[in-house]
């Protein structure tokens, strides 16, 4: 027996749960915080030395050798320039810091970019290159040590040559 059509309970819509959703979110938002604080951890902001500032007078004491460019990409999708090299300490006090200022210059042979930074020591090439101050392990008389200097950007007026690298402030013990 039949007895017409069945009637189904409405079915009552359920609210969305957001939580999930918000916790994705907040995880997201902590995970870009960080990357973005380690991508600039142990980099202030660019200082400018005058380009009339005289090299402080240890300089003379520690030659800049074997100097090397090279460029890659960042994260970000913009370009990174790196400046490697060489430096020796000729004379006879421990150097505990080593400010360089770094003069881009353009086709006209005039300064494009001046920027001044601490130098820091490659302490380790493998699996990738980290730096550390040059407090961290001073250079004693007598000792040299590899160094890089890392360009966040460089002018486009840039000539393409390598830099004027000056050593405008040496700390010592």
């Amino acid at each position: 027996m039949s007895t017409g059509p069945q009637l189904v309970p409405p079915v009552e819509p359920r609210e969305r749960n957001w939580l999930p959703m918000a916790m994705a979110a907040v995880v997201v938002l902590v995970v870009a915080a960080i990357v973005i604080l380690m991508m600039g951890r142990g980099k202030g902001a660019a200082t400018v030395t005058p380009i009339s500032a005289k090299p402080d007078p240890y300089a003379a004491n520690l030659p800049i050798t074997d100097v090397k460019m090279s460029e890659s990409s960042n994260l970000a999708g913009g370009k990174v320039t790196y400046i490697d090299g060489h430096i020796a300490n000729n004379g006879g006090k421990t150097v505990s810091r080593v400010l360089v200022q770094v003069l881009f210059r353009n086709v006209a042979n005039e300064v494009a970019q001046n920027e001044t930074q601490p130098l820091k020591f490659i302490r380790t090439r493998e699996p990738y290159v980290d730096l550390e101050p040059v407090s961290a392990a001073p250079l004693k008389p007598g000792d040299g040590q590899d160094f890089r200097l890392i360009f966040d950007t460089v002018t486009p007026d840039w000539n393409g040559t390598y830099p004027e690298i000056r050593i405008v402030q040496v700390d010592t013990k």
